[in-house]
């Protein structure tokens, strides 16, 4: 399987975590993804046992290579046209999210994948998290009952971000970045698609961050019935333990589990009790590139990386117009 990396803005490292347990990858080619230093990449391939040929221009590097996977982590803004142009050309996709910053680029997206039939993956890391990852195997083997509602919290160090973040062109928004894992586990945890969704967010007390939103709210009604609730905020003090303070509870009718500093306690009729954490059974970059080799099925399939992408883009346009959105 050869390999290529495209920018180094979020979540690559998600790759190394796992590239190991990958047979026959080879990583071919990077390139820093537009103004971007490749040097970071060329670090990490390092470390993992790749030499990778530094590429200047993405696109000359992929028509090079002629990767069967490409990573696209360059500028959030050229997600969607880096995604679909490797998509057109039967390259398959592990993207950081969001995928698109405008639902006109979303379509486009999607209509490259359908085209070639090429697999893409948005970088939902925390989905494998340990401690979700069983949180979900037990809520969907039954542990709440049938589930009614979901409530997940993405709570952020602001510290000082770079100069794209301070623009909705070049950052996209608060809900699409950081509430996207809020949003995933929502869709994980229902089960269900989206039905409509009402937001709001402020970019006021934002520490001098230009238009970056610094809280933002989004209720959802999914097409199951299940009620949902995404709290999002960068007011995480710097003295803070960790960066991110992240939890979901989710509430059924035979119980309630709650995800919390890594922890998973479940309420049902035996009591309240922890549960013990088991290892994460699977990694995000592995388990998508050894689907592509019919080893096994994704954990996360295609329409729920565009069902993501696309409600996280429709509770960035409620929380702008303050209307209900529908889907």
């Amino acid at each position: 399987m050869k390999f290529c990396m495209i920018g180094s803005r979020g979540h690559y490292p998600y790759v190394f975590q796992s590239i190991g347990k990958v047979s026959g990858i080879s990583l071919e080619g990077v390139s820093g993804g537009c103004e971007d230093d490749p040097a970071p990449l060329v670090k990490a391939a390092g470390k993992a046992g790749f030499s990778p040929k530094v590429y200047d221009d993405w696109k000359a590097m992929l028509a090079e290579v002629s990767p069967d996977l490409v990573a696209v982590d360059g500028p959030f803004d050229k997600h969607a046209e880096m995604a679909a142009w490797a998509l057109e050309r039967g390259i398959h996709v592990f993207c950081e999210k969001p995928i698109a910053l405008t639902l006109e680029d979303l379509e486009k997206v999607i209509a490259a994948q359908k085209r070639s039939g090429a697999r893409i993956i948005s970088m939902v890391g925390l989905r494998y998290q340990a401690d979700f990852q069983y949180a979900l195997q037990l809520v969907r083997a039954g542990a709440v009952g049938k589930v009614k509602m979901v409530r997940a919290q993405k709570s952020y160090r602001l510290g000082s971000r770079p100069e794209f973040f301070r623009h909705r062109a070049t950052y996209g928004g608060t809900i699409p970045w950081v509430g996207s894992h809020a949003v995933d586990w929502i869709l994980a945890f229902s089960g269900s698609a989206f039905h409509e969704v009402y937001a709001t967010q402020t970019s006021e007390d934002n520490f001098n961050h230009g238009e970056l939103e610094v809280a933002c709210q989004c209720l959802f009604t999914m097409k199951n019935g299940v009620q949902a609730m995404a709290s999002i905020d960068y007011l995480r003090p710097s003295a803070a333990p960790t960066h991110g303070d992240d939890r979901v509870r989710v509430a059924g009718t035979e119980g309630v589990l709650e995800v919390m500093d890594g922890k998973v306690v479940l309420i049902d009729k035996e009591g309240k009790r922890e549960l013990s954490v088991p290892p994460a059974e699977r990694d995000l970059f592995s388990d998508f590139a050894n689907s592509l080799t019919g080893k096994q099925e994704c954990l996360v399939p295609e329409w729920e990386t565009f069902e993501l992408t696309r409600a996280c883009l429709l509770a960035r346009e409620s929380a702008d117009t303050g209307k209900i959105i529908r889907f």
